[in-house]
């Protein structure tokens, strides 16, 4: 008996018959699906993943900011120094996405109390870290964790975020203070060397600008210069303990 979906090519069934043959075609049509539709929210789950690390110190410089980093290595720095917005959008280096994230798995993506409770010790900041993707919503607030995964997440987070400053101050102090450049590239180069910094090539661009500017003295643009070459690098990975 030949079956096409298309009427008057094959012998009129019996009616419980049809039913029974569709019935069995909708069944077996369906089946496929699950494990399709399964894969398909895990891929979503992966793909939609990010980290935010939040810092809030009182009477530093900023007082607040916040790193926000997709799984696909898309990153945002926010802060506000004096109430004037200040954002900065970047690419994180391949390593440190990749170490961004096996961290916060191994920290069970922030479920539950990372703080460590220890009240004798000496104020360094509210710190936060969320984590968010199609099945996971976990956010820790911790003044200091023992957990060692949440301790490099912070080192890093926080290298993160002085490379970031220091561009930030470099754009300022380009537009407004020339002078002042000399010693805020004097201290980002010496902050570099020291494996303090992490995210280099993320302030490459304004660096460039003082390359290119011939009103700028000739010590500061060959220092930009050779940050430029250090952003340019294999990217450093600050191994400093959080603060």
């Amino acid at each position: 008996m030949r079956i096409r979906f298309s009427s008057g090519e094959f012998p009129a069934p019996q009616k419980a018959y049809r039913l029974t043959v569709t019935l069995a075609v909708l069944i077996w049509a369906a089946l496929p699906a699950i494990p399709i539709s399964q894969a398909q929210a895990s891929k979503n789950t992966a793909s939609s993943a990010t980290i935010t690390f939040t810092l809030d110190f009182p009477h530093s410089d900023p007082e607040h900011y916040s790193i926000r980093v997709e799984v696909s290595g898309q990153a945002r720095y926010e802060c506000a120094p004096e109430g004037e917005a200040y954002t900065a959008e970047f690419d994180v280096s391949p390593g440190n996405r990749i170490k961004i994230f096996d961290l916060a798995k191994q920290a069970r993506y922030f479920a539950g109390n990372v703080d460590s409770g220890n009240r004798k010790l000496a104020f360094t900041g509210t710190k936060i870290l969320s984590y968010h993707d199609g099945e996971r919503d976990y956010t820790a607030r911790y003044d200091y964790s023992k957990l060692p995964s949440v301790q490099q997440l912070t080192a890093l987070f926080q290298s993160m975020a002085a490379t970031l400053e220091f561009g930030r101050h470099v754009i300022y102090y380009h537009r407004y203070q020339k002078l002042a450049l000399y010693d805020e590239l004097k201290q980002m180069d010496d902050q570099a060397r020291a494996n303090q910094l992490s995210e280099i090539q993320a302030v490459v661009p304004i660096l460039e600008e003082i390359v290119d500017d011939s009103s700028v003295i000739n010590v500061v643009r060959a220092r930009a210069r050779d940050l430029i070459q250090m952003g340019n690098g294999p990217a450093t990975t600050a191994g400093r303990d959080q603060r």
